[in-house]
């Protein structure tokens, strides 16, 4: 291999960089741990795992994900799509079960980049990316408003509020400024200020995690085939649609390559693998972990090795200013992140579009919002599949049979 070539056979992202991207990929890394912490804790909850495993998901996929990933930004972690699988092998066989199924899952996606499935994924239209983008945008601000309004605790709304407001203000007067960080900076010298006694994200402390042992019976390996595959699938089409989400939000709006499409499914599927041994959660791409490391200015693979190498230092440290940090700051954190990612140009687009084009868009958002991810994605692709029969075989024949006549 030649110098200065990563394994997947790019040449690292060096054009350029200097002080000011350095800043991008340290906030950008640090914002993302914020956010990952609570989301981590939380999945795990619901997955029935110790929850700090949630934690160690990020920790141990970041950096095989790093290195071996297309899209230096796209950041991994536990998410809701995974949940209802995993949750129910954990009802079924406890930790070892979900280890199990971890692992077979990601030999299926390591299988699916082998048989080059993930270029398919990738020929997603972009409206229906741009709607899917739309709908996680609403999900994150939906799932907040228990934390942020509860009971309508004018604290939790001042903080959450002050996040929003401070980062908007802070990316309006620099792009590449790290204004969710600015943002949770705010809110802690608010909460400070005036004495608002939220919960708190507080201390951590957690030891490295052991090795699981899984049991191999074939029995009991058959009888989690189709979950894994299932779970597989859900993966991959999250991991690819979310990476063509972050590089439309850089700015790049051309198609991710047929080749990076599979080679990002190689790298999560080598990252799960390892990550299961240890009984951690699947790893997939996380919109607002990413699109923070955006917004903040991060453009290369460091941002994601940060965000693990912060989060280590949260559960091994875990004092100082993140252990102060307000729980509904974190909240303010998503939520914005979704308005960001309400992609408010393709909505003011919509009318000019197409009626096919504004069509899946629009289906893709409310199920996305209604359903899940991969039904939405199904949905708005099955509107073109429909067009295309229809301009291919349906119109043809009865312009034949209108001739015949």
């Amino acid at each position: 291999m030649s110098p200065g070539v990563l394994p997947s056979g790019r040449a690292p992202e060096r054009s350029h960089y200097g002080p000011a991207q350095l800043l991008g990929d340290c906030s950008g890394g640090v914002i993302a741990a914020l956010i990952a912490l609570p989301y981590g804790l939380a999945m795990a909850s619901l997955m029935g795992l110790p929850p700090v495993l949630g934690v160690f998901t990020s920790i141990l996929t970041a950096p095989l994900i790093a290195l071996f990933g297309r899209n230096p930004v796209l950041i991994g972690g536990t998410a809701s799509a995974t949940v209802p699988f995993i949750a129910l092998a954990v009802r079924q066989h406890g930790i070892a079960g979900a280890a199990t199924l971890s692992i077979l899952a990601a030999l299926f996606m390591l299988l699916f980049a082998t048989l080059r499935l993930g270029r398919y994924i990738a020929l997603v239209p972009h409206p229906v990316v741009s709607g899917f983008s739309c709908g996680i945008g609403v999900m994150m601000i939906l799932s907040q408003f228990n934390v942020l309004l509860g009971v309508a605790h004018p604290g939790r709304i001042a903080l959450g509020l002050a996040v929003i407001v401070v980062a908007t203000v802070a990316a309006r007067v620099s792009p590449h400024a790290p204004a969710p960080l600015i943002g949770v900076a705010a809110a802690v010298i608010v909460a400070r200020l005036f004495h608002l006694t939220e919960t708190e994200v507080g201390a951590l402390a957690a030891a490295w995690p052991r090795v699981v042992a899984t049991s191999w019976a074939a029995r009991d390996v058959v009888s989690a085939i189709p979950s894994a595959f299932a779970l597989a699938f859900v993966s991959s089409v999250n991991i690819l649609i979310t990476s063509r989400v972050v590089e439309h939000f850089r700015g790049r709006h051309r198609r991710m390559a047929a080749s990076d499409a599979d080679a990002e499914l190689r790298a999560y599927g080598a990252a799960n693998l390892a990550a299961g041994f240890f009984g951690a959660p699947m790893s997939v791409g996380i919109p607002a972990r990413s699109l923070a490391v955006v917004r903040c200015g991060g453009t290369t693979r460091l941002a994601n090795v940060v965000h693990a190498v912060v989060l280590v230092a949260i559960l091994w440290v875990g004092s100082g200013f993140v252990a102060h940090i307000p729980l509904p700051a974190l909240a303010g954190v998503t939520a914005w992140m979704g308005l960001c990612l309400l992609n408010w140009s393709e909505w003011r687009r919509l009318p000019r579009m197409n009626r096919v084009d504004a069509a899946a868009f629009l289906a893709t958002v409310v199920a996305v919002v209604t359903v899940n991810a991969v039904f939405a994605v199904a949905i708005g692709c099955s509107l073109y599949m429909w067009r295309a029969l229809w301009t291919r075989v349906v119109r043809p024949q009865r312009v034949a049979e209108a001739s015949a006549r």
